[in-house]
């Protein structure tokens, strides 16, 4: 299959106009293929007589295509690309008919039949080279057109589309026509969905799921709708511009490769977020977040779309702010940069000091191959940090003011980098073009820390040492010990600094803490002086304010990532001060890298048995902390962890049987496949009793946690099988992979899964070019051996980007795991020169 180059979609581009299309979908036609016939009706623009162009297909077969009523040669179409040759100027009319493949790999039309009542589902994912394998079209985002679907489906089915469907005649659905969309944001999904509907400010509102997902969603669907509302209030108190389409559903789809996708009228999210265990409340944040993040692309990505992929960033990053920032503003979650700071805005530094790091808006973005790689952590999280630095440097009316300009003169239409810059500066006297070179052209992170020096009157004074190119508006932010001594800080002042500064800032006494960045405006990492650095490892949980503590907790985490910090301190530090913390996502966050990075890569496996032990120690008191009830998100969260760093079967093994913690909580489907797996990986079940647990939860989630458990049994057989399931067989489903690889590696058993390391090179290039990019991330992020962090892994990996020619996904994917693994040797090396 080839891919759209850049220079390939600007001639087309300025070739053709796209009008409409009218596409009938026959979902009946068997379990195989299904039938697309799509008529497109375009304009060869004046001045291009003779020219010849193409429409991208990927079908099972070609029926026949014709143009102005004259048939095509089908031999001709070669590697999805079906040339129009000999245009003249003025209308045409492009008839296609064809069969189509179904998916399992959530790209194109992705096919799901749950295991629980044998129900089939169906959902589009178009991004971004993928609505080929539905219907035939120029698929470009600049090439924006109508959009009118027809679909027949098995009776007793639903169709959701883009506009609002009918049902006609029976099985016979009809979707009203779109406005101008991108084809990448066309959307169908149909099956015997489960519906909770409603209404608000006249437009129809729908939350869909499958059956077996319907008392679960009914639970949550007040909260589900309360958010949506009050988050379209919201944006209507932003924007200027009107909320653009006739309805607004929200489908949660089975076996889907991202957490959402923001089709215009029907966005798509993985349906885990119909919780059927229990969650804590950062959790249902989390989800909340995403609802306002895909609500918040109906402007920034549907309305106003990119005009190529290297403004990914016009979307997502723009998304990822909106969505943060309007639920902090809009619902009951108030405390959302918290979540961010210790979450997401790791996972952009971590992409940014890579070396496939990129701008936030590179330059040249040469194909679609390319531009699908960069949805990563710098397109959304990194580039959400900019906008809030932008905003506390442009100040917030300024920043609406420029939105609202964009919106107005490029609705339904499409924008680059220099039109948003332009809008902006259209509403500040601030040289907003000399910003964006500085933030949005260039690469990797900046490194703030604080100086202080003695001032001629005998206080201190404060500057700031400045690693980096980028401008900052910082808050620096003072504490001392609190006069009760009773271990907390206290704010004495925050300063507002623009950094480079021009003089010091005098600051009086020589505070305890110096932090940069309070309140985490900036992009940037942190360090400590000297004396700072000893109060943040004695008083951390002292901090009075959680977004204060997770810019430290951030800081700790760079500090052990660039080998200033040994990991067994950071353990420490986690080990005195976690016990204390009230804040459920810097538990979660700071549990999650103290057992996955410093447990797993970090510390040599000599020092990981005591590792868990200090973390099982840890969630033991949060676990007896919270005995009372009052902080069941807490326990949970405890729970879990001490699940995952069990040493010994026994204490899980008896929750287990219970079915229940003492006290509580009661284990729930998703706490009991996390025992389980753990006691295979302990050598403590067998498959009869994953068989059994199978039968006590035959839902899609109970085959992931059996593909998961099998996979992690230490047995010779059951490795064997894993591994020939992910890289022989296609057979298995993008979920069931990702579980089978999440079961397959583990720390305890480096001996058995030896062999494979050096099998996992050539195996992961095999699949990847088989079944494409989502096979390749997932062989690429799940199935990587990152716990085998050896000198000879990271050699093998260099030797696969060497000489293997992987596709691009999965070079991608390996170029930044052999980074993680390399930084992880650095780490164990410093560490013991430093013991």
């Amino acid at each position: 299959m080839s891919v759209l180059t850049r220079d390939e979609a600007q001639a087309r581009a300025t070739l053709l106009d796209v009008h409409r299309y009218t596409v009938e979908l026959d979902l009946t036609t068997g379990d195989d293929t299904f039938d697309s016939r799509t008529v497109i009706r375009f304009a060869v623009t004046a001045g291009h007589t003779g020219a010849d162009t193409f429409v991208e297909v990927r079908p099972a077969e070609l029926r026949s295509a014709t143009l102005d009523g004259q048939p095509l040669d089908t031999a001709a179409l070669a590697d999805g690309r079906l040339p129009l040759t000999g245009l003249a100027e003025g209308e045409h009319e492009l008839r296609v008919d064809a069969a189509m493949r179904y998916s399992r790999t959530g790209e194109g039309m992705h096919r799901f039949t749950d295991p629980v009542d044998d129900e089939t589902y169906l959902y589009t994912q178009m991004s971004l080279e993928d609505a080929a394998a539905v219907f035939a079209n120029f698929n470009q985002p600049d090439l924006k057109a109508v959009f009118e679907f027809t679909v027949r489906a098995p009776e007793g089915w639903t169709v959701l589309a883009n506009g609002i469907t009918t049902e006609t005649a029976d099985g016979l659905w009809q979707a009203a026509p779109t406005p101008r969309i991108s084809t990448y944001l066309v959307a169908v999904a149909a099956g015997p969905w489960h519906s909770v509907r409603s209404e608000h400010r006249g437009l129809p509102f729908g939350l869909h799921c499958r059956r077996s997902l319907a008392p679960h969603l009914d639970t949550d669907a007040e909260e589900l709708l309360d958010i949506t509302r009050a988050c379209y209030d919201r944006y209507h108190e932003k924007f200027e511009e009107p909320y653009p389409f006739d309805s607004y559903d929200q489908a949660f789809v089975p076996e889907f490769n991202f957490g959402a996708m923001e089709n215009p009228g029907l966005v798509t999210f993985r349906d885990e977020f119909v919780y059927r265990s229990a969650v804590t409340d950062t959790e249902r944040q989390t989800r909340a977040m995403v609802i306002a993040h895909e609500m918040a692309h109906m402007w920034f990505g549907d309305l106003v779309t990119l005009q190529w992929w290297d403004d990914i960033w016009l979307n997502e990053s723009f998304a990822e702010y909106m969505g943060y920032q309007t639920l902090t503003e809009a619902t009951r979650f108030t405390d959302t940069w918290t979540d961010f700071g210790v979450s997401r805005k790791a996972w952009g530094y971590d992409a940014d000091q890579r070396p496939s790091t990129h701008p936030v808006a590179p330059e040249a973005v040469e194909d679609t191959a390319a531009a699908l790689v960069n949805f990563d952590g710098i397109s959304y999280a990194k580039g959400a940090s900019a906008l809030r630095q932008l905003v506390a440097w442009l100040g917030e009316k300024d920043f609406l003011a420029g939105i609202n300009t964009h919106f107005a003169r490029h609705r339904f239409g499409n924008a680059t980098l220099a039109d948003f810059i332009d809008s902006l500066a259209a509403a500040t006297e601030r040289d907003v073009h000399a910003w964006a070179d500085a933030w949005l052209r260039t690469t990797g992170v900046d490194t703030l820390t604080p100086r202080l020096t003695n001032g001629d009157a005998g206080g201190y004074t404060l500057n700031v040492r400045h690693d980096g190119s980028r401008p900052h508006r910082v808050t620096i932010g003072l504490y001392d010990h609190d006069v009760a001594g009773d271990g907390t800080l206290a704010l004495r002042e925050r300063v507002d600094l623009d950094i480079p500064q021009d003089a010091p800032h005098p600051v009086g006494k020589r505070p305890a803490l110096l932090l940069v960045n309070d309140g985490d405006l900036t992009y940037a990492k942190v360090r400590f002086d000297t004396e700072s650095f000893k109060t943040v490892r004695a008083v951390l949980s002292g901090l009075p304010d959680p977004l204060t503590r997770a810019v430290v907790w951030n800081a700790l985490r760079d500090s052990v990532r660039d080998g200033q910090l040994p990991p067994a301190d950071y353990l420490e530090t986690v080990r005195a001060h976690l016990p204390r913390e009230t804040d459920l996502a810097l538990v979660q966050g700071v549990l999650t890298f103290a057992s996955t990075f410093v447990a797993d890569r970090y510390l040599s496996p000599a020092e990981r048995p005591a590792a868990l032990a200090t973390l099982a120690s840890l969630c033991r008191d949060l676990i007896r902390r919270t005995e009372d009830g009052d902080h069941p998100g807490l326990r949970l969260i405890a729970v879990r962890h001490f699940i995952d760093v069990a040493a010994h079967p026994d204490t899980i093994a008896a929750w287990l049987a219970d079915g229940i913690v003492p006290g509580g909580p009661e284990l729930d489907p998703e706490l009991r496949w996390r025992v389980l797996a753990r006691l295979a990986v302990l050598g403590a079940t067998d498959e009869r009793e994953i068989d059994a647990e199978l039968a006590r939860d035959p839902s899609a989630a109970g085959q992931e946690g059996a593909a998961r458990c099998r996979a992690a049994l230490p047995d010779p057989e059951s490795k064997l099988r894993a591994w020939e399931q992910m890289f022989t067989s296609d057979a298995l489903s993008n979920y069931l992979f990702v579980a089978t690889a999440q079961g397959f590696w583990q720390p305890e058993q480096s001996d058995l899964t030896e062999e494979y390391v050096k099998r996992y090179w050539t195996d992961a290039v095999a699949v990847a070019t088989r079944r494409g990019p989502a096979m390749a991330d997932a062989a690429g992020r799940w199935a990587f051996p990152a716990g085998v962090v050896t000198p000879e892994t990271l050699r093998l990996g260099e030797e696969c980007l060497r000489d293997a020619a992987p596709i691009p996904s999965l070079r991608r994917k390996l170029a930044d795991q052999l980074d993680d693994l390399g930084r992880a040797l650095r780490v164990r090396e410093g560490a013991q020169k430093q013991a």
